[in-house]
Formats: C-alpha cells, sequence, structure tokens
C-alpha cells in the first residue's frame, strides 16, 4: 500500500463511533445540524459518493458519538435507506437499518406561513405521505411538502 493508501485509511477508518451510510444525496449536512455537531470528537462528511445501491449517496462519520434511538429515527428524513454502524476499536459491534416513521415529529418547519406551528410555540407534526420520493402532510394546516421543500428548525 502506498503512503497516499494508508492515509486515506487513516482519516476514514473510526476507532469508535457512528457512521451513517446511504444518506439522500446533498442530506449529510443537514442530519449533522439535527444531530448536533460532535463535542467528543469529529465529524466526517462525504457528499456524492458513487453508491452502486442509490448512484449518488451522502455518509456521515461521527468520532467518539453513539447516537440513540431518537436520533436514529430522525434520520429516515434525510435517507429512509439509511443504515446505522456503531464501531468499536474500528470494528462494527452492531448495524440497524433507518425506518421511516409513519409521522415525523419536530425536525421540519412548514412551509406555509399561514399555518399556526409557525405562530404558536407547538410541535411541528407532519404525517408521512409517501416515502419516495418523500413526500409529508402538516398535521395543523394539510400543507403537502416534498423532500425537496424541506426547511430544518
Amino acid at each position: 500500500m502506498t503512503g497516499l493508501d494508508e492515509s486515506r485509511k487513516q482519516v476514514a477508518a473510526l476507532r469508535h463511533g457512528t457512521v451513517v451510510d446511504h444518506l439522500n444525496q446533498g442530506m449529510a449536512l443537514k442530519a449533522l445540524e439535527v444531530l448536533g455537531f460532535p463535542t467528543k470528537g469529529a465529524a466526517l462528511l462525504g457528499i456524492g459518493l458513487e453508491s452502486r445501491k442509490m448512484g449518488r449517496k451522502d455518509i456521515l462519520k461521527l468520532e467518539n458519538v453513539e447516537i440513540t434511538p431518537a436520533d436514529i429515527d430522525k434520520l429516515a428524513v434525510f435517507g429512509p435507506q439509511a443504515t446505522v454502524s456503531f464501531i468499536r476499536d474500528y470494528k462494527v459491534v452492531r448495524k440497524v437499518q433507518v425506518k421511516l416513521p409513519d409521522e415525523i415529529r419536530g425536525i421540519l418547519k412548514c412551509i406555509n406561513p399561514n399555518c399556526i406551528s409557525n405562530h404558536e410555540r407547538i410541535e411541528t407534526r407532519f404525517k408521512v405521505e409517501r416515502a419516495k420520493p418523500l413526500d409529508v402532510r402538516c398535521d395543523y394546516c394539510e400543507r403537502r411538502i416534498r423532500e425537496d421543500e424541506f426547511v430544518l428548525l
């Protein structure tokens, strides 16, 4: 192996942490915003990487971070096909397939300026209408919002 290949391996490999793979293209930074930047390690984002499964994908690697089941549910918005791998001593100790919930709460903002969720202190709620492409409906004003229109809170 050349020195260049070895340095790439060192940058890409995690000793401890979480890898979120198969995020929709362009969604890694938004997923990182929702999860929060790690305070005990680094975050590595791969954006627009080639994927046999998806064509193009994003990947997120969080050093020294183990995300919670609630965080995993939030990730479904950014990649319904995503997988979450928990890493210990450079080995995958557990792998979880993200599952798109029937309802998405407290992550997205309704794009309808007249929606009550934009004027009152209430948690936003959206019903999932379609998984691919992701399409949701606001519980309060019933406005449908497509994946390319999503606005994070």
